[in-house]
C-alpha cells in the first residue's frame, strides 16, 4: 500500500471540493488539510502567498521545504523571573525570564522569535528575538511587559517560532496575580539597583 499515493489521492478529492478564492477560506482550507502539521494562519498564508494563493502549489511548497528539515527543539529549563510568585500592582511594567535549551542535536537557524500566542496582552511587546543556539546550548530570555489594570490573576501563552512561522518546543506561561500590593515591580528595581552599585564598585 503506497500511503503517499493515498493521501495525494485525497488531496486531489479535496480539491475537486473547493473553488473559492476568499484568502481567509483558503487559510482554513490549508489548515484543514494539513491539520496534521498543527500549522498555525502564518505559515499557511506565508505559503499560501508565495504560491500566489495557489491551495495546490502551496501544499506542495510546504511539504518541499518542512520534509528535509525537521523543527527545532527546545525546553524550557526553569522560571528564572526576579520575585518569581510575587503579585503586581495594576499598570505596571515587569519583566519575566526563562531559561531555554535547545535541546535538539542540530543549531536554531537564524530568525527565531519567542511570539506570545494567546491569553491576556499585558503590554506592547508580544515578540522578542531569540538567539540562534547550538546542540544542548542554554539561553535566558527576557520580556518586559505590563499588567492589566484590573485585579485578579491572568495568563499569557508564548512559543518558540521560526521564521516562517511553525511554532515549536515547550509552551511558556506567563501567569501573574495583580494585586493593590503587588511588590514584583520593586523587588525588580531594587535587584536591578544593586547589580548595577555591585558593577560600579567592581570597575572602580
Amino acid at each position: 500500500m503506497d500511503l503517499d499515493k493515498d493521501f495525494d489521492q485525497h488531496l486531489l478529492q479535496q480539491f475537486s471540493c473547493m473553488g473559492t478564492t476568499d484568502k481567509d477560506d483558503l487559510v482554513k482550507q490549508l489548515q484543514k488539510l494539513l491539520a496534521g502539521s498543527q500549522l498555525n494562519e502564518a505559515t499557511a498564508t506565508f505559503f499560501l502567498d508565495m504560491n500566489n494563493w495557489n491551495l495546490q502549489a502551496a501544499i506542495c511548497s510546504y511539504f518541499d521545504f518542512e520534509s528535509p528539515f525537521k523543527l527545532p527543539s527546545m525546553t524550557l529549563v526553569c522560571d528564572c523571573t526576579i520575585g518569581e510568585g510575587e503579585s503586581v500592582s495594576p499598570n505596571t511594567k515587569f519583566q519575566k525570564s526563562w531559561r531555554v535549551q535547545n535541546s535538539g542535536n542540530e543549531s536554531w537557524p537564524e530568525g527565531i522569535s519567542l511570539q506570545y500566542t494567546g491569553g491576556i496582552v499585558m503590554g506592547d511587546c508580544t515578540r522578542i528575538e531569540v538567539p540562534p543556539l547550538g546542540p544542548k546550548e542554554i539561553t535566558e530570555l527576557t520580556v518586559t511587559l505590563t499588567s492589566p489594570n484590573e485585579l485578579g490573576v491572568f495568563q499569557s501563552k508564548w512559543r518558540m517560532m521560526t521564521v516562517t512561522g511553525s511554532y515549536f518546543g515547550d509552551i511558556i506561561w506567563v501567569i501573574i496575580s495583580v494585586s493593590e500590593s503587588g511588590t514584583l515591580a520593586v523587588t525588580q528595581q531594587l535587584h536591578q539597583l544593586s547589580t548595577s552599585q555591585s558593577n560600579d564598585v567592581q570597575m572602580s
